[in-house]
């Protein structure tokens, strides 16, 4: 079920690196798609924050797909891209990836494109900055 991708191309260094903990399981003894969700949207926004120079708020996930399960001893690598930039929008791409077996394998368990807005003092959109 899972494949094996250390022959991917170099990636940036991940925005987020995480270890799952016990409480994190589900009864099939994989990760919940939702603490998963929650560490996709961390990372894309720590980078939409940077892009935008200050606060943003996720409106979208256009696509999320689960590849293959987070297991209790992974080691979890969420790296971010933007893949679109709009006048008050972004899209990011966030890509999931799980190290197991001591280092031995990594495996791409899921990936997403979420959209960010940023915001200005009143919370509303606000145009991004120029690049």
């Amino acid at each position: 079920m899972s494949e094996n991708i250390r022959n991917l191309p170099q990636r940036n260094d991940p925005v987020l690196r995480v270890v799952p903990g016990p409480a994190d399981i589900n009864a099939n003894g994989h990760i919940f798609g939702g603490w998963v969700l929650g560490m996709m949207d961390q990372a894309g926004g720590i980078l939409a924050g940077r892009i935008a120079q200050g606060a943003c708020a996720t409106v979208a996930i256009e696509k999320m797909e689960f590849i293959a399960p987070i297991l209790l001893r992974d080691i979890i690598s969420v790296y971010a891209t933007l893949e679109r930039r709009g006048r008050t929008s972004m899209g990011v791409r966030v890509e999931v990836i799980a190290t197991r077996e001591r280092g031995q394998q990594e495996v791409k368990v899921t990936e997403g494109l979420f959209t960010f807005v940023a915001l200005d003092d009143e919370h509303k959109p606000r145009p991004l900055p120029q690049s």
